[in-house]
């Protein structure tokens, strides 16, 4: 039996979050169409579950709806890529050293499990799920600084460097590099401020440098395989 399970009808908020799952971890590809029937076919759903969960969506921009044409995985513009970038190294740096000043314990094991299953997810030949949880390392580091407003601006941003990647990344350096978030960890563990700024600066560019802005990559999975999968 396939691992995609019925979803109890009008439960919108959990077909969006798979939909969501599969476009962080690259399964769903920008410039997908999402058919309403065929994502209500996999789920479960009827279309009126499946047009609000797209809606939900493209709230968050990682869906666009086109009319007449019905809705598509995002598919952000070079010039949307430099924008999101150049948004993150103006607010994560400052964020990073807001984190080291505020960091726990229990924050630094919860970012080391972060660590941890990133590298689970590449030696399993998993780089999307390796990919989701990279971003989800820099949320973390957003929420240890307490700062709630700012942390909502990066965990859109994150959402959004996720199809920018899924674009435009031409190695696999595009992959937060382990070593980069053991660097900022050791930052945030001694609470030194000015150097976690200045790691995640260079991190964010390391970044940027590791994407090819002139030619983006082709979609890459059917809808039913993309959601095939819990």
């Amino acid at each position: 039996m396939s691992d995609t399970r019925q979803i109890q009808s009008g439960s919108s908020d959990t077909v969006a979050e798979r939909l969501a799952l599969a476009i962080h971890e690259h399964r769903l590809q920008p410039g997908t169409k999402l058919s309403e029937d065929e994502v209500g076919e996999i789920f479960g759903v009827s279309r009126t579950v499946v047009r609000a969960a797209l809606q939900q969506l493209s709230h968050e921009r990682l869906v666009t709806l086109r009319r007449n044409r019905g809705a598509y995985v995002a598919q952000p513009s070079v010039r949307e890529a430099r924008e999101v970038f150049e948004a993150r190294s103006l607010l994560e740096p400052r964020t990073a050293r807001s984190a080291a000043e505020r960091t726990t314990a229990e924050d630094i094991a919860r970012l080391q499990r972060h660590i941890d299953a990133e590298h689970t997810a590449l030696d399993a030949g998993d780089p999307g799920r390796a990919l989701r949880l990279s971003g989800l390392f820099h949320i973390e580091i957003a929420r240890i600084a307490d700062q709630d407003t700012i942390r909502d601006f990066i965990t859109q941003l994150v959402a959004r460097s996720s199809l920018i990647i899924a674009l435009y990344w031409q190695r696999r350096a595009a992959l937060c590099e382990s070593h980069a978030h053991h660097a900022l960890l050791r930052a945030l563990e001694v609470r030194d401020g000015a150097h976690a700024e200045e790691l995640m600066k260079g991190h964010l560019l390391d970044l940027v440098s590791s994407l090819d802005l002139r030619r983006p990559a082709p979609p890459a999975h059917s809808l039913k395989e993309a959601l095939d999968r819990p």
